[in-house]
């Protein structure tokens, strides 16, 4: 499985696959029409303290600070309701090609959909993890 990370205010591509917005909050100034999605999975989003830390760096997103995040984040997806996220995304992709996750984030490498794409890949390929 293909999974990709895409900014919500991009138009959707005939490549796109299962689209699944990953954000806590609605982006502004996009309908719903517009974002053409099959999810919106806010459990899979980091908590709403997190995200506060986040935003909240004075450092405007350090590299430090940002794997401090990442490592604050994966530990929210270990646990419910963000294990039980994850399992939904992988079984709401199942048999499509691709699943795009879609964020209003500005910064394309450091934000939390990219992390989340990393949970998700690494959870797909547990030898644990059932098939179906």
């Amino acid at each position: 499985m293909d999974i990709v990370v895409k900014r919500v205010y991009d138009p959707p591509g005939p490549d796109d696959g299962v689209r699944v917005l990953v954000d806590r909050l609605w982006p502004r100034g996009v309908s719903k029409a517009a974002a053409s999605l099959a999810e919106w999975a806010k459990d899979a989003a980091p908590s709403s303290g997190l995200r506060r830390t986040w935003h909240g760096d004075p450092a405007q997103h350090s590299p430090a600070h940002f794997e401090a995040f990442a490592t604050a984040y994966r530990a929210e997806l270990a646990r419910e309701p963000g294990a039980r996220a994850l399992d939904a995304l992988l079984a709401r992709a199942a048999g499509a090609e691709r699943l795009t996750l879609l964020t209003a984030t500005r910064d394309p490498e450091q934000n939390h959909a990219r992390v989340l794409r990393a949970a998700l890949l690494e959870r797909a390929t547990r030898p644990d993890r059932a098939e179906g």
